[in-house]
């Protein structure tokens, strides 16, 4: 086919790394997979009964493009009670496909050609290809494991040019399950104002943090009206497959969100929207035990992933947040690309190459623990092997 009858900007646009190397994996049978970030546990079953009755119900109809106000409701209760954050649930809330909508709708409504994002370097790699689709510039911020992968004031500081609009925030830390502190926030604020950025706030591991509390940058004084703050309900209860999330931003942007969704996806689907008000309200009783147990069970698994790792010579920075470690490979010769492919073609277990992530993870891998400690620990014993035959 000509190139002539495709879009150019999409051409040029690289596909996933995860998904690339997720496609690669499904070639080979009984893989010990450390790819995917997927919750193993299933939707709460309360969740669930309430999906059902929404459709028993015939809560099947389209919503507003605004998505039911119950929804919205049900999530500034949320943020409010567990972030201390204050949105107005008639304008300032929109709900999405999954938190993946909400990157993509995050971008479209505020970029214009040739305005420059900075993206942290290594992170989740759809933040990248949103921003070429709404014909931004993304410029890499890169982050170093000395820093705990952190973004600092100073790294942030000589990153900004006067095309600067956006600065992107995804902490807790995809890939590399690094936390920013209330603290090293607020360094980062007057840096934020005095540049006039808008910040995306992508917070979707929000609940998934071990040792600490989460601290939201739009919470801190002067940042709600500059932030879009993205988060969802994927991870943290276990409902990737029901693709739901939202977006939360001053009602300017959130209206021409509503113009853009007018003509694309409408709502999320509906009966979905129902059991996500419950999910928030009656879990909320009991103060989202649900979570807590999930919660806790990464908390194990992450412990332990990491003491294997420790004792088998391969450092990790020992993550705070979501449910990846990122465990530098450098003293095996080896770039996180071909140790990957080495543990993939040899040994049977997959995960993902550092360099999905960006330029500052070439020397590493991310393992998902989000899956059994059985699991976990039968591909650990395999690379432990590799490591040993050299």
């Amino acid at each position: 086919m000509s190139k002539d009858l495709l879009s150019q900007n999409i051409v040029e646009m690289p596909q996933s790394g995860i998904r690339k190397f997720f496609d690669i994996i499904m070639t080979k049978k009984d893989v010990l997979s450390l790819v995917i970030g997927e919750p193993d546990f299933q939707t709460p079953m309360y969740i669930r009964q309430a999906c059902i009755g929404a459709i028993i119900d015939g809560k099947t109809h389209y919503t507003s493009n605004w998505g039911i106000p119950e929804f919205r409701k049900a999530v500034a209760d949320y943020l409010e009670y567990r972030f201390g954050i204050s949105y107005n649930y008639e304008n300032e809330i929109v709900p999405t496909i999954g938190a993946s909508e909400a990157i993509d709708l995050a971008f479209r409504s505020t970029l214009n050609p040739g305005d420059e994002v900075l993206v942290p370097d290594p992170s989740f790699v759809s933040y990248n290809m949103c921003i070429k689709m709404a014909y931004g510039v993304s410029k890499r911020l890169p982050t170093y494991e000395k820093d705990s992968f952190k973004v600092t004031a100073e790294n942030l500081e000589k990153a900004i040019t006067p095309k600067t609009k956006m600065l992107v925030l995804s902490y807790p830390s995809n890939p590399t399950g690094a936390i920013m502190t209330k603290e090293e926030l607020m360094k980062l604020v007057p840096i934020i104002v005095k540049h006039d950025l808008i910040v995306i706030a992508d917070e979707i591991y929000a609940e998934l943090t071990y040792g600490c509390e989460h601290t939201s940058i739009a919470a801190l004084p002067g940042m709600k009206e500059r932030t879009i703050l993205i988060s969802g309900f994927s991870k943290a209860f276990a409902m990737t497959g029901m693709r739901i999330g939202y977006v939360c931003a001053n009602k300017e942007i959130t209206f021409q969100m509503i113009k853009i969704r007018q003509s694309t996806t409408v709502a999320p689907a509906t009966p979905i929207q129902y059991a996500c008000v419950t999910a928030l309200n009656d879990g909320r009783k009991d103060d989202y035990s649900e979570v807590s147990y999930m919660r806790e069970k990464y908390d194990e698994r992450r412990r332990y992933i990491s003491e294997r790792l420790k004792k088998m010579g391969l450092p990790a920075f020992e993550p705070q947040g979501a449910f990846y470690i990122f465990p530098s490979v450098q003293k095996t010769g080896l770039s996180g690309y071909d140790f990957a492919i080495k543990a993939f073609e040899k040994y049977n277990v997959a995960m993902v190459p550092g360099n999905a992530f960006g330029v500052s993870g070439e020397n590493y891998v991310r393992m998902s623990y989000a899956t059994s400690i059985e699991k976990i620990a039968q591909a650990l014993d395999a690379i432990e092997k590799m490591l040993s035959e050299g």
